[in-house]
């Protein structure tokens, strides 16, 4: 499963480089370039709460596997856009295989605890989470060197070819990614499945409390679908600085979940929420800085201090929830988890693409920076009551 998804990672960022080059150059639009990260986000905010459920109920393995060979076939949909007339292509395509990723996710997290032994399950979501920043830093910066030199048709095969390798290296794994299921079970449809899940999270306040950490972390980083625009519009280095911005991004959250997991003390979930309070205030802290850095790399360095915070967040989070949620209804609570920090995602890059077309993207930054920032003070303020309460074995048993 790691093999897999670090090669499905690495195309991912392959594409994106592309994508964003290629709107660019076809528009000259900061709004529409922006706009791509809400098209791959959006789709997935509201599939989600299909693939949860599912994940819960039909053998994940195979609908990870599905999922992997269908977005490879729509990756080679992209040769078909071949001016601005074709633009809204980009959209439907990168939004259909967002879509989908609203099916894998949830169904691969909520295997992992089946995948190993629980004494490793610190070590595997600290190297879970560092993979996506390890192929974010190799997948976009080596894609943006790959794109200028081959042109964006190599980003297109090199994404279509990750998934279809992704595919066959899952098929090829004999654990099971569940619990057996019980037979004869009637299970609820996709608006209870919904319900029951929410119901849990307001029994269990501190699975509500995790729940929040993504969700409103999100809505920062609106910064984040202005990285092309800084490369292009500030610095004019093209494709090869949304490249170098990424690769920097990557590397923040390469190292940020392996930072996070020296916090992780067993049965100790109070260190667990300061260390989340601290890594949401470090992210908007760097971003700040990051549009007024004098060079490229500057800026980058800043953009890799911010995702140290970004990448910490997103491991502890996802580790707490891992381990209070039980196997029955884990896969449900992830897609919840995974639907609102997406939907959080699509409205911050909406509207960061539309100010983007009005204000300096400077400015614009500089804005959702200090929304990363006010929101990790007010998240750590609503949870104080629940950091009070916990105590040894608050990771572990029912609501709290």
């Amino acid at each position: 499963m790691f093999v897999a998804q670090t090669i499905s990672y690495a195309g991912d960022w392959f594409l994106f480089v592309a994508l964003a080059g290629l709107i660019y150059s076809l528009t000259h639009s900061a709004g529409l370039v922006a706009l791509l990260l809400g098209a791959q986000t959006i789709p997935s905010a509201f599939l989600t709460f299909i693939g949860g459920p599912l994940a819960d109920r039909v053998n994940r393995q195979r609908l990870m596997v599905v999922a992997d060979v269908i977005r490879g076939v729509l990756a080679l949909g992209f040769f078909l856009v071949r001016d601005a007339s074709m633009v809204w292509l980009v959209y439907v395509l990168a939004g259909s295989i967002a879509g989908l990723e609203a099916f894998f996710e949830p169904a691969a997290s909520a295997a992992v605890p089946n995948i190993v032994d629980p004494v490793d399950l610190s070590a595997a979501n600290a190297l879970t989470g560092s993979l996506w920043g390890t192929m974010l830093a190799v997948g976009a910066g080596i894609g943006g060197l790959v794109v200028a030199a081959f042109g964006r048709p190599a980003g297109y095969i090199g994404d279509a070819l990750s998934f279809f390798i992704s595919a066959l290296l899952l098929i090829r794994i004999h654990r099971p990614f569940s619990e057996p299921r019980e037979k004869h079970v009637e299970h609820p449809g996709l608006i209870d499945a919904t319900r029951q899940t929410v119901r849990y999270a307001k029994q269990d306040h501190r699975v509500l409390s995790l729940l929040a950490v993504k969700g409103g972390f999100g809505i920062s980083t609106g910064v984040i679908g202005l990285l092309p625009v800084l490369a292009f519009v500030v610095y004019g280095q093209h494709d090869r600085g949304t490249g170098i911005l990424y690769g920097f991004r990557g590397l923040g959250a390469l190292i940020g979940p392996f930072l996070a997991r020296a916090f992780i003390v067993e049965d100790d979930m109070r260190t667990l929420f300061w260390t989340i309070s601290a890594a949401l205030a470090t992210y908007g802290v760097f971003y700040a800085f990051v549009p007024w850095m004098p060079s490229i790399w500057l800026a980058g360095l800043m953009v890799a201090g911010a995702h140290l915070g970004g990448g910490a967040q997103w491991t502890l989070s996802s580790y707490g929830l891992q381990r209070i949620v039980p196997d029955t209804i884990r896969g449900r609570v992830f897609a919840f988890d995974f639907g609102l920090v997406t939907a959080s995602i699509a409205i911050a890059a909406a509207l960061a693409g539309l100010a983007a077309d009005y204000w300096n993207v400077r400015y614009v930054m500089d804005g959702f920076a200090a929304l990363g920032l006010a929101y990790a003070v007010l998240w750590t303020f609503l949870t104080r009551n629940v950091r009070r309460s916990l105590g040894p074995g608050a990771l572990e048993g029912g609501p709290g």
